[in-house]
């Protein structure tokens, strides 16, 4: 099977996108989507996913992780959705599409800058090494004095397989403040089993507990090693956020055509 596609990328976070309007895909299978994301022997990318229809909704979004499976929600991976839509002539103002996590608003900038709503949070857990929130995603963040010089891939790993999160997995940020209102983020994600250079739902979940208000609405500034990405939210208190919104770059690489 031949299949058209489309390589986007959000602060390096990368993408295969699949125009599924017309539901001629159904049968791609957990080894099909993994040797697409192949950085060797397939396209290469972080991820694959579906543009389909739903009814009430601009889009659908399904998104599945390099390693092949279902996953949920990708922050970056929503963005570079939401750029795919207006190239294939989908235009709105204000986006409204439907994602794992549920419904999902987004708006096109200047400059490829998509601003993605993210879901409320209403946990923060706070732990002896670490604070574990979920943004659409598990996220385990450990605040460290230079993210630089940490192996993102052994320490990462170590904690998403460790006793408590190795049934479910969960991603690991390693947080380092550069002042009041910008932050260094390098992430390790499950189902792509390494680090990525950018993740959106981690980004999130690093800004808000990094926020520099005691309430109200704060922004914060996100470097990763993939680019910068912007963070906007109301905290209401140090457990729960509301209008949350990741702002960022969305940018198609190129399209091309493979068979399956």
């Amino acid at each position: 099977m031949a299949l058209t596609f489309y390589k986007y990328q959000g602060t390096g976070n990368d993408f295969v996108i699949l125009d599924n309007r017309n539901k001629q895909i159904t049968t791609l299978t957990t080894e099909q989507i993994r040797n697409i994301c192949d950085r060797r022997f397939g396209v290469g990318a972080d991820g694959l996913m579906l543009l389909g229809e739903k009814a009430g909704y601009d889009f659908e979004m399904i998104y599945y992780n390099a390693d092949g499976n279902e996953s949920s929600m990708c922050g970056n991976g929503g963005r570079c959705l939401v750029a795919f839509a207006h190239e294939i002539g989908i235009h709105r103002s204000l986006y409204n599409f439907w994602a794992i996590d549920g419904e999902h608003k987004a708006e096109i900038e200047s400059n490829h800058t998509v601003r993605l709503k993210m879901k409320d949070v209403t946990s923060v857990e706070q732990h002896s090494s670490g604070i574990v929130l979920d943004t659409g995603s598990p996220h385990y963040i450990k605040l460290v004095p230079d993210a630089a010089v940490i192996d993102v891939y052994k320490v990462g790993r170590e904690i998403r397989y460790s006793n408590e999160y190795k049934a479910e997995g969960i991603n690991v940020n390693f947080v380092e403040s550069l002042d009041n209102h910008t932050i260094f983020v390098r992430t390790y994600e499950r189902g792509v089993e390494n680090e990525t250079l950018s993740c959106g739902t981690g980004v999130t979940a690093a800004a808000l507990v990094s926020a520099h208000n005691d309430n109200g609405f704060n922004r914060i500034e996100v470097k990763t090693p993939g680019g910068h990405l912007s963070v906007e939210f109301d905290k209401m208190d140090d457990d729960n956020f509301q209008n949350i919104w990741l702002c960022g770059p969305a940018v198609l690489v190129f399209k091309g055509e493979i068979n399956v």
